[in-house]
């Protein structure tokens, strides 16, 4: 699962919208609409913002063979 889909999927969890989710993590509605659409240049501590709500943060992971760089 990628990171667009991982934040929608737990927003939706916890039934959020994405203006709800704005204001909890305090970052702006366009960068949830772009987080959640996989634009490709996000700043990772506003994406760190965001996934603390959920309990996470990003972090170095071992790329599989089936992922593109």
């Amino acid at each position: 699962m990628n990171l667009a889909n991982f934040v929608k999927t737990k927003r939706k969890s916890v039934k959020l919208t994405q203006p709800e989710l704005a204001e909890k993590a305090g970052v702006g509605l366009r960068f949830i609409r772009e987080l959640e659409q996989g634009k490709q240049s996000v700043r990772l501590d506003k994406v760190n913002q965001v996934l603390q709500l959920f309990g996470y943060q990003v972090g170095a992971v071992p790329q599989t063979s089936n992922q593109q760089s």
